[in-house]
């Protein structure tokens, strides 16, 4: 037996003044609680009670004891009580939107630890990277990459800086040739990032300069891992966020591309409906997000799904 319970032990037997009174209280024998309340004062050094034939009492060494630990007894069983009305307004249910590749490569490992933590919350992922209006869709949260919101209406909590990088592969670049500045740009294939035939504008610096470029080419994409397929296929160069290039960056089926030249900060986001305070279920997952992330995405790499163990 613990010592908390030992004590618990302890302070039923000081109130009845009866061993066998307190173990039908605990649904323990009377052997059993003479025991524990043995191993608790050889623990201390101290006599907490003394026995008679009729009646049990505390010692003056007992009553000092029991008014020490009894208010932090009563304490924990009220923190207890308090957590288990906690846990019953945290059930429910969670719609969350997040962006594909993120969502794909953190959101399992998210989901299997904090399920353990809170069993009574269910939370329904949809996973798009088309813009969600997430008021009009009726979302409790999203997820997002991106960088400061446009919609004044939102409310948004910024959880890391996530960094990106313009890459090809290798045999694009010995076809078509390294750029060397931003305006190389311009005369080769670029792979953009959009929902729609649209051309996006890539923004480059460094100390002193700014360049604005069009990302024209065949392909306009809305997904980046999907661009990123393209590059390593060599169809043309990308500008996306490190995560998702990183292991074939390792592999050499793609390179960095103007290396010295940086983009415009995004951060990884929680963006929320213009609530007056967080329902306490949003709030209670967008701690244990924040804290994963923060832990567990270590350097560019995001956490990985836990693995399955089948046989």
């Amino acid at each position: 037996m613990g010592e908390l319970e030992a004590i618990r032990t302890f302070l039923t037997v000081a109130d009845q003044s009866s061993f066998s009174a307190a173990g039908r209280l605990l649904g323990m024998t009377p052997a059993s609680v003479t025991r524990t309340i043995s191993t608790l004062e050889d623990q201390l050094g101290i006599q907490l009670l003394l026995r008679t034939t009729r009646k049990v009492s505390l010692t003056s060494a007992g009553a000092a004891y029991a008014a020490r630990v009894a208010p932090l007894v009563e304490g924990l069983a009220r923190a207890t009580e308090e957590t288990k009305d906690l846990q019953k307004v945290t059930a429910g249910s969670l719609r969350v939107s997040a962006p594909m590749s993120l969502g794909m490569k953190v959101l399992p490992a998210v989901l299997s630890q904090f399920s353990i933590i809170h069993p009574r919350t269910s939370v329904a992922i949809e996973l798009s990277d088309h813009f969600i209006d997430i008021v009009q869709e009726n979302y409790d949260l999203a997820i997002r990459i991106s960088g400061p919101p446009t919609d004044k209406s939102t409310i948004w909590r910024k959880i890391r800086p996530v960094s990106r990088l313009l890459v090809a592969s290798p045999s694009f670049l010995d076809r078509h040739g390294t750029p060397k500045t931003p305006e190389d740009l311009t005369t080769l294939e670029c792979l953009s990032y959009h929902d729609q035939l649209k051309t996006e504008t890539w923004e480059l610096s460094r100390p002193g300069q700014v360049r604005t470029v069009e990302a024209k080419g065949r392909f306009s994409i809305n997904n980046g891992d999907f661009l990123c397929r393209l590059a390593v296929a060599g169809e043309g160069i990308a500008l996306l966020p490190r995560f998702i290039v990183e292991e074939d960056l390792h592999a050499g089926k793609l390179v960095e591309v103007l290396p010295g030249w940086s983009t415009p900060e995004i951060w990884l986001t929680l963006y929320y409906p213009p609530y007056e305070q967080l329902p306490l279920r949003v709030a209670t997952f967008s701690d244990f997000f924040e804290a994963f992330i923060k832990e567990s995405w270590d350097g560019e790499q995001p956490p990985s799904a836990p693995s399955t163990v089948t046989g």
